[in-house]
């Protein structure tokens, strides 16, 4: 079975690290549609002219300004409340009910809303602020939504209507307004009721899409179905609606990502300056594994603003999924000398660059660059292992040793990297004592425990591996790769095979795309006599992953089935990569000698 490699703890601390500096897609969020690839700008203290404030006064505008800054909206929005009443400042007011709205403080905005409109009384926004918030003190009572507090909304919507900005703000804002103080039912019926009268207005619609979408209709297919109806009519009327397209890009995703991803497509080239939209299209494509598709899309966004560095790192990202090393190499020199980047982002990606092309001795150089921090820890395992590539198994050990591992975490990793040093090594007994010592640290820990039960299995210990990989399940019982590896065992190496079988289809259940649950679903089929289901699932997988392991096994299936010729064709391509896999190796000579 091919190695997961988001199994140990060390590599997915490499894949978090590498992937999360600047997130090449994001979630669609309806309320809140993504500026992809634009960090928003921190917001800085708004302060107004204070030179009339008292100094207690100024304080607390100041502690307020202080608090927002740090994250603590709830201390912000008390200081700016204090600050306004004892000020009599309608500015100050203004931003005590915002942030407290924001903090979901409703007496505080409340409260706020009101001094609010004392001391501006022809400002709209305050009324609006008290009506939403009007709705909080009916509570959630399952006799209806009280007829005063729709009165009081519909009342404030109406007057909008009557002003030249109308009331698309008042109904974009009214799910974030309502949603908490209602059930989810009742915030639906309410937004469709309040938008009944304006049946030609985009955000009317969207807010009941919204609604509808947020669990207002049940069960949850007509929910996504009235959410798509209300969406498509409010982009009949604003058809270049960024926000309401990303919604529907995500309604139509759910189950038709072929159409979201046209439907974006569509739109972006008919807004080319959407750029939320267009990174919402790189995502699905990403998703669906079209990298060309996907790294066009960022080229586009590069091009049109070679300012935008994010735009270059999502190339540069991308590229190093297609392996097009040049690529990648040139473009993350170049934000490296524009010095883009959170710590050591960048320069992990080139040392990873140099390690994937076989430049070892240059890896070394680039992963001791990585500044300090999670990455340059990360970065220092990585030097043992390209020691080993150059032949330097025990330089890479010493090197190890002396590494200062503080951590408990820290500790397991330095053992997980020199467990892999030797077994890369083909020391697989080496790997074995290394890792039998680190259980003996920690007993229970469940990458030790899958890592000791791989090994463990190449040197023939099949009950000491099962034992393994049952107490992983019985610490992670939910776990698919666990269950996997499990059942995969019991398949290859024992007679248990329906006993396995069962456990790689409750890791298939969990995990339904994973190219190494599919692998074993495969192998397990071709072990039952089932070949066609075993071409079916083994096509699948190496589909989604280039892996030479499952290569191997499609390629044996195929010859058992008769067919060589195909079988042949399957194992050369992948033998061009992978020359020296050891289980590729290893069929092609029993099979076609």
């Amino acid at each position: 079975m091919p190695l997961a490699p988001s199994r140990t703890a060390l590599a997915v601390a490499i894949a978090t690290l590498v992937l999360a500096p600047h997130a090449i897609a994001q979630k669609v969020n309806p309320e809140n549609p993504p500026t992809f690839g634009v960090a928003p700008a921190p917001v800085p203290p708004s302060r107004e002219d204070t030179s009339g404030l008292t100094a207690d006064i100024f304080y607390r505008v100041i502690l307020g300004d202080v608090a927002l800054q740090r994250g603590e909206t709830s201390l912000a929005a008390r200081a700016y409340y204090e600050a306004a009443r004892d000020a009599r400042d309608a500015r100050l007011a203004r931003r005590a009910a915002e942030v407290a709205l924001a903090a979901r403080m409703r007496g505080l905005a409340q409260e706020a809303a009101k001094l609010w409109a004392s001391l501006d009384p022809a400002a709209e926004r305050p009324k609006q602020i008290m009506a939403a918030l009007a709705a909080g003190t009916a509570g959630k009572a399952d006799a209806g939504i009280d007829s005063e507090i729709k009165t009081r909304l519909e009342k404030v919507i109406a007057d909008a209507a009557l002003t030249e900005r109308g009331p698309g703000e008042i109904f974009l804002s009214l799910h974030r307004l309502v949603g908490d103080a209602l059930d989810r039912r009742q915030a639906y019926e309410l937004a469709r009721d309040l938008a009944k009268p304006y049946p030609k207005s985009p955000e009317a619609h969207f807010a009941v899409a919204l609604a509808a979408y947020a669990g207002g209709v049940v069960p949850e297919a007509a929910a996504e179905k009235a959410a798509l109806e209300e969406i498509e009519i409010a982009l009949s009327f604003k058809p270049e609606w960024e926000r309401a397209a990303l919604f529907k890009a995500e309604l139509l995703g759910k189950k038709k990502p072929d159409e979201a991803a046209a439907f974006l497509a569509h739109f972006v080239a008919a807004n080319p300056d959407a750029r939320a939209a267009a990174g919402a299209l790189a995502q699905l494509y990403v998703e669906q594994k079209k990298y060309t598709e996907a790294r066009a899309v960022f080229q586009r966004l590069w091009d049109n603003d070679r300012n935008a560095r994010e735009f270059e790192f999502g190339v540069a990202v991308i590229s190093v999924q297609m392996k097009d090393w040049e690529t990648a190499e040139s473009l993350f020199q170049d934000l490296k000398k524009a010095g883009f980047g959170d710590n050591g982002a960048v320069e992990l990606y080139l040392a990873q660059i140099a390690d994937e092309t076989g430049r070892y001795a240059e890896a070394i150089e680039r992963y001791k660059a990585v500044p300090e921090g999670d990455r340059g820890w990360i970065a220092k395992l990585r030097v043992a292992a390209m020691m080993g590539k150059l032949g330097k198994v025990a330089d890479g050990r010493r090197y190890l040793a002396d590494l200062p591992a503080v951590t408990i975490e820290q500790r397991i990793q330095v053992r997980q990297a020199e467990s892999q040093l030797l077994r890369d090594a083909n020391d697989q007994a080496g790997a074995y004592d290394v890792l039998k010592l680190a259980l003996s640290e920690h007993p229970d820990n469940t990458d030790l425990l899958y890592d000791t039960a791989m090994v463990a299995e190449k040197l023939d210990k099949i009950d000491e591996a099962e034992a393994g990989l049952r107490r992983v399940v019985e610490l992670k019982p939910e776990d698919p790769q666990a269950l996997n590896a499990l059942g995969y065992t019991l398949v290859d190496r024992t007679a248990r095979i329906a006993e396995g079988f069962a456990l790689i289809e409750k890791a298939h259940k969990l995990a339904p795309d994973d190219p190494f649950i599919l692998d074993s679903m495969g192998w397990a089929m071709f072990k039952l006599g089932r070949y066609a289901d075993a071409e079916a699932y083994l096509r699948r997988a190496l589909k989604e992953r280039q892996d030479p392991e499952i290569a191997a096994h499609l390629g044996e299936v195929l010859w058992a089935r008769g067919e060589h010729d195909r079988a042949q064709e399957i194992w050369q391509s992948q033998l061009k990569t992978s020359p020296d896999n050891p289980v590729l190796l290893e069929t092609v000579r029993r099979l076609a000698r």
